[in-house]
């Protein structure tokens, strides 16, 4: 049921607005996590449990 709405929605939004459909690829999440708002994310979640979190880049 709830992918049929989905797509539903999808379909009501791409003939209201006049766009084409652009696939975003089957990684589109994986690529998508690396970004500083999820590190931040996972950093904040880390310290909620109590944990001190220091970042350093990792060598190459």
């Amino acid at each position: 049921m709830a992918v049929g709405h989905s797509i539903l929605v999808i379909a009501w939004h791409l003939l209201s607005t006049g766009e084409t459909y652009t696939d975003l690829g089957g990684d589109y999440f994986d690529k998508r996590s690396t970004s500083t708002a999820h590190q931040r994310r996972l950093v904040a979640q880390l310290e909620a449990m109590g944990h001190k979190v220091t970042l350093e880049a990792a060598v190459a």
